[in-house]
């Protein structure tokens, strides 16, 4: 009877042994689970940054980024004031004769040059002086008429002499000159009038233009053939002082 009790206590013992081992591996495996989904966890999610340590980088990179614009970029100047000659050759030129006599002028003065345009250019039609409907027919029989100016305005601050060119229609200066001199103040400038021509005179066109200025110191003018050198007008223009 003692040795069966002993066998089943025996094996009760053994029972219990095993139960508790099986116990201890789950547990033990549980265990080992949890650190290495916590360790994975952690690898996945990402540092959370300071803010205010986000935005003191930030400041920091955006004033190097200005310093570096800065080094980069020179340092604009204001550009100085365009100097211009006190000699002013200003002309008009319908078909181009006068203006090959203004340029040699200004190359034999330094002077600046200034074209007149006409608003609305003359046609070769409107220059026809066979024709007395022809445009320029009719506004050199209206002493009224100012033809308007097409070219920019022009300063005249600064200039003490202005040399003022154009061709001879109907014996006079076309009626664009009379816009011309009324539109401008000759305080205090010397103007000398020269015109082209297949052969009239300068005629009484410096003294219309004088009166018509009101002011300003008016030489007499001088007529050009359109092949003048400037030799020759080199001449002129010493007799003149």
């Amino acid at each position: 009877m003692k040795k069966l009790i002993s066998i089943v206590l025996m094996f009760t013992l053994m029972a219990a042994a095993l139960t508790g081992c099986g116990s201890s591996t789950q547990a033990q495996t549980t265990d080992t689970q949890a650190v290495a989904e916590a360790q994975e966890e952690t690898a996945e999610t990402p540092e959370a940054e300071d803010p205010e340590t986000e935005q003191a980088e930030t400041a920091q990179q955006t004033d190097e980024a200005a310093v570096s614009e800065t080094e980069a970029e020179p340092e604009m100047e204001d550009p100085a004031p365009a100097e211009h000659s006190d000699v002013l050759v200003a002309y008009f030129s319908a078909t181009g004769t006068t203006k090959g006599v203004a340029e040699r002028i200004a190359s034999v003065t330094g002077g600046d040059l200034y074209q007149i345009l006409a608003a609305e250019p003359y046609t070769e039609d409107d220059l026809n002086y066979n024709n007395d409907s022809s445009r320029s027919t009719v506004e050199q029989n209206d002493k009224s008429v100012r033809p308007e100016i097409g070219s920019e305005e022009i300063s005249l601050d600064g200039y003490t002499t202005i040399y003022l060119g154009f061709p001879i229609w109907w014996g006079e200066e076309p009626r664009i000159l009379d816009t011309f001199v009324e539109k401008y103040n000759f305080e205090g400038i010397t103007v000398i009038p020269f015109c082209t021509s297949g052969g009239s005179g300068i005629g009484r066109s410096g003294s219309n233009m004088e009166s018509l200025a009101g002011a300003g110191t008016w030489l007499e003018g001088q007529r050009f053939s359109g092949n003048v050198s400037e030799e020759e007008l080199q001449s002129w223009i010493e007799g003149l002082k």
